[in-house]
């Protein structure tokens, strides 16, 4: 029985050497394997990869240069560029919150910031309560990230980093040293930037100590620079601010609707640019040249160095079509008919233009504001529209020539009041019950409404206007009527080369009658701009021509940084020419001659004594003014005056609106329609009291003033 149990014992001894000699054979094929594959690392490919661990990529980045200026007609400056120190910063392509937290903290050794915190202040404040949270998650981003829970692990994307900010409490942040503080203000701008791009950390009040301290350190500040900046400031201060526009901070950059745009132009998603009127019409002029900058990075994509190849250039000038000093004593001029105010009326537009070339002489709006002080506003010269009155009555004549049924056969035309059912009767100024026989000429003199009433009557194909119905359809006659104003600029953009501009408001109502009222101004609203290239295509004979404000573009002088030689002359631009004789044109200067001139007309003596001689147009029509906060309502009344002069070789045209004054004729003293265009006119041709005295007589304004109280009415 003993012999079979020692064969179980001797199977058992043989069995346990043999899997350990497989397990040893493994662990020697692993560790042969394991030497061989390091061998091959380290001698067939070591230079591959140490080749890849000390790689490193150039990127060309640009850089931005200073906005070209604006200069007046004698480049006198209007809009600069003031030089200041910055502090800069380049971030690289994978740099980490983290890494931009740390190095803020650094870079506060050296530098200060604005840096009042709600803890400090309930007013002035320059970081957010959110600003130092972001800053405190990332100088603890691993600790916070340990702290939370396996849900709060759970959550994901943009919601993952608000769990962050739950997590930080105020009293985490409030006991912030100063030197914290400051990291959180620079880290705020750092945080702002994108992927190699270059963001100013601090360009105000930066001193040469702290230029000089940035300096000394650079190789421990990664994408920290200095250099120079930018701001635009204005030596005229406020003259013309809300024409000349505004440049984007920064921080604001691109305008979000305009990403695309500029950003296939090679612009930078931070760049200033052109927000408004001519800064942003003239953005790709005024922009300049962008330096070139080559950026080299390593492996984990920090900047490690930083080559100028181009140093870029400032972007070129504009001349504008107006004289500063000119454009100063027509603000002036504003200013004092502002002051004579009456009833609900608040502000004044003047607007003057060289009929045959466009080029804009002065333009100004005064205003009182909710405080009751007087500022500009320039701006609503093109973008506020107000009725106009009488002052159009030049386009009616001429757009019944036009229409053909109005000619020299038949320009006679007799005044007396009109009546229509469920309408206000029309009836003309100087003709209140009678009966007065006119033609084109002395109806533009004694500005009938009547004539104009059927003239309108006629266009819509009723001769007979002596019938107390009309029988024609009120949409026709308002478009017909809106497409021959529409010829000199009323209803329709100007062309003026300003990025926005109003172009007034059209009646809604299409009743037949409300044609008759449009014909002499008391219906469609037009802005100033438009009545002035109304009054200028006439001065010109029929010829529209675009407004502009800019003359000359020109390069930077390299030695002195000023004007340089010229690059474009922006060159009058042709619109239309108004389709009539010239004999009907003839009858229209006539008109506007003895508006001015005859013995009639309704503008004779605020003109009286003047070396040159003008023609013009006078305005009064009814408005209705309504409070924006409050709809308190009442009736008012706009008054207008176009011009131009001298007369038989027009140099200028004027346009001048007063809107909302007393309705009632006996409570309303206020001439400055025309008193302000004569004033204009005055300062143009410096005669008058822009010589002290009248040259022929030595009556003042004050004295034409006074004078004209006692002419024979308005229209």
């Amino acid at each position: 029985m003993k012999k079979p149990t020692k064969k179980v014992k001797e199977r058992k001894k043989s069995h346990i050497p043999f899997r350990l000699n497989l397990l040893f054979f493994i662990v020697f094929i692993l560790f042969s394997t394991l030497i061989l594959r390091l061998g091959y690392l380290q001698i067939v490919r070591a230079d591959e990869y140490r080749a890849e661990v000390e790689r490193t990529e150039r990127t060309t980045l640009t850089g931005g240069v200073p906005r070209g200026e604006i200069f007046d007609a004698n480049l006198k400056k209007l809009v600069g560029n003031e030089a200041r120190n910055t502090i800069t910063y380049t971030r690289g392509k994978n740099t980490s919150s983290t890494k931009m937290a740390e190095l803020s903290l650094k870079l506060a050794d050296y530098i200060d910031m604005p840096s009042v915190s709600p803890f400090d202040s309930d007013n002035n404040r320059d970081i957010t309560i959110r600003d130092m949270k972001d800053y405190y998650i990332s100088m603890h981003l691993k600790e916070l990230n340990d702290s939370l829970t396996a849900e709060e692990k759970k959550v994901k994307d943009a919601d993952s980093y608000q769990v962050l900010l739950d997590k930080v409490s105020e009293e985490d942040i409030s006991t912030f040293s100063e030197k914290e503080k400051t990291a959180t203000a620079i880290f705020k701008k750092m945080n702002a930037s994108y992927a190699l791009s270059t963001v100013n950390i601090k360009n105000e009040d930066v001193t040469q100590e702290e230029i000089a301290r940035v300096s000394e350190n650079l190789l421990e500040l990664p994408g920290i620079g200095t250099g120079t900046d930018w701001v635009r400031v204005y030596p005229e201060e406020n003259m013309l601010r809300s024409i000349l526009g505004a440049v984007t901070t920064e921080a604001q950059g691109i305008p979000s609707d305009k990403v695309s745009k500029y950003l296939a132009m090679g612009y930078s998603r931070n760049d200033r640019v052109g927000r408004t009127y001519l800064e942003e019409q003239y953005e790709t002029v005024l922009r300049g040249t962008k330096s070139s900058i080559e950026t080299e990075t390593d492996s984990q994509g920090e900047i490690i160095n930083q080559i100028e190849k181009y140093s870029g250039s400032k972007g070129s000038n504009l001349i504008l079509t107006s004289d500063i000093d000119y454009q100063r004593t027509v603000e002036n001029i504003a200013k004092d008919s502002l002051a004579k105010r009456q009833g609900r009326n608040k502000e004044i537009y003047i607007a003057a233009m060289n009929p045959k070339t466009g080029d804009i002489l002065a333009m100004t709006g005064q205003r009182i504001n909710d405080k009751g002080e007087v500022v500009d506003d320039a701006l609503g010269v093109v973008s506020n529209a107000y009725i106009p009155g009488s002052s159009i009555k030049g386009a009616t004549i001429l757009s019944a020539y036009m229409d053909g049924v109005l000619d020299s056969s038949n320009n006679y035309i007799v005044d007396t009041p009109l009546k229509f059912r469920g309408s206000e009767p029309i009836r003309s100024i100087f003709n209140q019950n009678g009966s007065v026989g006119l033609d084109d000429i002395t109806a533009l003199e004694r500005s009938s409404n009547v004539y104009m009433a059927k003239l309108a009557m006629r266009m819509g194909g009723q001769f007979d206007t002596d019938q107390k119905t009309l029988s024609f359809d009120g949409d026709d006659i308002l478009k017909k009527q809106r497409e021959y104003y529409a010829q000199f600029g009323l209803g329709v953009q100007t062309g003026i080369d300003l990025p926005f501009e109003g172009t007034g408001y059209k009646g809604v109502k299409p009743e037949a009658v409300n044609g008759l009222f449009n014909a002499f101004g008391q219906y469609d609203t037009y802005t100033t701009l438009q009545l002035l290239q109304y009054v200028s295509t006439i001065a010109n004979d029929g010829v529209r021509v675009a407004p502009k404000l800019v003359s000359e573009i020109r390069d930077t002088d390299p030695e002195t940084g000023g004007v340089g030689a010229l690059k474009t002359e922006v060159e009058t631009k042709v619109l239309n020419t108004i389709p009539v004789s010239e004999d009907a044109m003839n009858r229209v200067h006539q008109g506007f001659y003895r508006v001015v001139n005859g013995t009639q007309g309704t503008a004779r003596s605020y003109f009286q004594g003047t070396p040159y001689v003008s023609a013009g147009k006078t305005g009064t029509a009814q408005s209705d003014w309504t409070d924006p906060d409050t709809k308190e309502y009442e009736k008012t009344v706009n008054l207008t005056y176009v011009g131009y002069a001298p007369y038989d070789d027009p140099e200028i045209a004027v346009a001048v609106v007063v809107p909302f004054l007393p309705l009632s004729s006996s409570q309303r003293t206020n001439h400055e329609n025309t008193v302000a265009a004569r004033r204009v006119m005055d300062a143009y041709f410096k005669v008058g009291e822009f010589e002290n005295t009248d040259s022929d007589n030595g009556e003042t304004v004050e004295d034409v003033q006074s004078s004209a109280m006692e002419d024979q009415g308005e229209e």
